[in-house]
């Protein structure tokens, strides 16, 4: 019998490689130091978790919801949106609630899908930004982005070479998951070159709040008259280590909120009512425990790096998100990043996420997520440092 057109579209799931390995480690007992899903392992701060035992037991939180999101977490984000970028927005027009932001980045593309779409898309990238368009029927120009690449120039070159010509770009900063950053002089050249070629824009800022350094993240509808060509996705996932919770948004462009909400009101009842109580709270409440969880990775990040460096593995810190992006060490580069996290796993007893499975141009990289608490980070340094060592003997058994 034939497969699905839908889903054989979809390439081998690339993690599902070094998960069964993980998982097979497991049964035998191996004590498996796990930096592959950028899943938080802290819980959600109490005084949201308080709000929503405390609605969820109201009978009549527990009826259909709306599947644009209530109007007091709608009137929340655009709060958060003019306290944060000074961006003014309307919540009944310009800003729409989804379930997580892979849903409604998956239900956009969806709506926005016609016979012969191209879609520009930075490679590597995150892969929801590849494959909602996908799934949907569009087909993708790869843009490469990464050290030591002009992005613009790569932009101008898949524009040029690509048939039928794009109608939308993907971009996301900080990156998942090179945790790249950008300024706002690179999204007034991106507004630039919309407007030239006639782009709609969809924005991912998810990571907008995990910064260090004193870099602070912009967003594109900072730009004047960006809101004319440009929608944004936000998380709460990360910023407030709610992840489960899955409670997203999107904002700005009329025509395309517009669009993603008329897909929406035919395919869901939005999100369970006591969880988008919660999540308005979440934004409208103190946010000392933002900046509690961004120092947490920030510590993380810094013994990681630090212990890495002394073993040899010298990585350039991010200035963003809770991902490193570390390029493979010389000698195992030949083998390519699925195998060098399948060695990872066998001699170190570390699980980590294969670039390639972002894109080809990752293939030189893996993703080293920030989950473990110092005390497992040290532990995995240890191990890894012992695996350096062995260098070639390991690469080549």
């Amino acid at each position: 019998m034939e497969e699905f057109h839908r889903i054989a579209r979809l390439p081998p799931y690339v993690f599902a490689v070094v998960n069964e390995l993980k998982h097979n480690a497991r049964l035998r007992g191996e004590d498996i130091i796990d930096f592959g899903m950028g899943n938080p392992d802290q819980a959600t701060p109490q005084h949201i978790v308080d709000r929503l035992c405390e609605v969820a037991q109201e009978g009549r939180n527990h009826r259909y919801s709306v599947s644009r999101g209530i109007g007091g977490l709608r009137k929340a984000v655009c709060a958060y949106y003019k306290r944060r970028f000074d961006v003014d927005l309307d919540p009944e027009t310009e800003a729409i609630v989804s379930i997580g932001s892979k849903e409604g980045l998956s239900h956009l593309a969806l709506a926005m899908a016609n016979p012969g779409l191209m879609v520009m898309v930075p490679n590597p990238t995150y892969p929801i930004h590849v494959y909602a368009f996908v799934l949907a029927g569009a087909d993708i120009s790869h843009v490469p982005i990464g050290p030591g690449i002009d992005f613009f120039e790569e932009l101008t070159r898949a524009m040029r070479n690509t048939w039928p010509r794009p109608s939308v770009l993907v971009i996301n900063f900080p990156s998942n998951p090179t945790a790249q950053v950008v300024d706002l002089d690179f999204y007034q050249r991106v507004y630039d070159f919309a407007e030239e070629h006639n782009l709609l824009v969809i924005s991912d800022i998810a990571y907008a709040e995990i910064c260090f350094d004193g870099y602070r993240a912009p967003s594109m509808l900072q730009i004047p008259g960006a809101k004319s060509r440009v929608v944004e996705f936000y998380s709460l996932s990360k910023t407030y280590n709610m992840p489960g919770w899955r409670v997203g948004f999107a904002v700005g462009n009329r025509r395309l909120v517009g669009a993603l909400s008329k897909i929406k009101s035919y395919l869901d009842y939005g999100i369970f009512q006591p969880l988008q109580i919660a999540a308005t709270v979440a934004l409208n409440g103190p946010q000392d425990c933002v900046e509690e969880i961004r120092e947490r990775y920030r510590l993380r990040r810094d013994v990681l790096l630090e212990g890495l460096g002394r073993a040899g593995w010298v990585i350039e810190p991010p200035k963003a998100s809770m991902f490193v992006w570390a390029r493979i060490p010389e000698e195992f580069r030949g083998l390519g990043s699925l195998e060098f996290s399948k060695l990872l796993i066998k001699e170190a007893k570390v699980a980590v996420s294969p670039g390639v499975g972002f894109g080809q141009m990752g293939d030189d990289f893996v993703r080293i997520a920030l989950i473990e608490n110092r005390h497992r980070t040290r532990q995995a340094i240890r191990s890894i440092r012992k695996f350096l060592n062995a260098g070639g003997d390991v690469a080549s058994d």
